[in-house]
């Protein structure tokens, strides 16, 4: 592999450009984004951020997605940015564990017009994944839940996922942890596991991209 690739690194004002040309204002997922911050304070982290919903979202629209699986929904933003991807008649599961994070999202997925499309299934995923009908198929999936559990999730995901669908996998990066031999913190180590496999499965083509805390790409061959 070349060494000295072609990228750039984001200071606030770069990044504040990036945003200001691309279409991530939305006034609704802006209001999901404050109150979050508002009720959750640190914990607001785990959104996801508002160029990565875009990109969310032209991916959905993009494979002509129609049905949607995402494991980790916390306050339903990003459950907001695939549903509006997918195409008519489309649906969306969504798997979490928190009434009180999920509360917040099912509002706002009343006030976008999706909360129709969304089944929210509040129980570990894995027993949702694993209790699903054989004929369940999916066209686009979104992992971003606990670490520990990344390649379970991905198996059980891959498994139901159509020839062509994607899945896509979140904090790939983990703020740069991953590359830091002295953090051996449970999550750290389970997304270096997690990356390394991913990198090496021939089932799917992948890509890892530097978006927000790093987003994984996989298309299902």
């Amino acid at each position: 592999m070349t060494r000295g690739g072609k990228f750039v690194t984001l200071d606030d004002r770069l990044y504040d450009y990036l945003l200001a040309h691309g279409h991530n204002g939305d006034p609704l997922l802006e209001d999901l984004a404050r109150e979050t911050q508002e009720k959750l304070g640190r914990r607001a982290g785990m959104q996801i951020a508002p160029e990565q919903g875009a990109f969310m979202t032209l991916l959905a629209r993009a494979i002509g997605a129609r049905r949607a699986i995402e494991v980790g929904t916390f306050t339903g933003y990003s459950a907001i940015c695939i549903a509006r991807g997918l195409a008519a008649g489309g649906s969306l599961l969504c798997c979490d564990v928190s009434e009180e994070w999920t509360a917040i999202g099912r509002r706002y997925w009343e006030r976008a017009g999706v909360a129709a499309m969304i089944t929210l299934r509040l129980a570990p995923a894995l027993e949702t994944l694993r209790a699903l009908s054989p004929d369940a198929v999916f066209d686009l999936a979104f992992i971003d839940a606990d670490k520990t559990n990344y390649r379970h999730y991905y198996e059980e995901i891959l498994r139901r996922t159509r020839p062509g669908g994607l899945i896509l996998v979140d904090n790939v990066l983990w703020s740069g942890a991953v590359l830091d031999d002295t953090d051996q913190t449970e999550d750290t180590v389970a997304i270096r596991a997690f990356n390394d496999f991913a990198a090496g499965d021939r089932r799917v083509e992948l890509v890892m991209l530097p978006i927000s805390d790093g987003l994984t790409i996989a298309r299902k061959l």
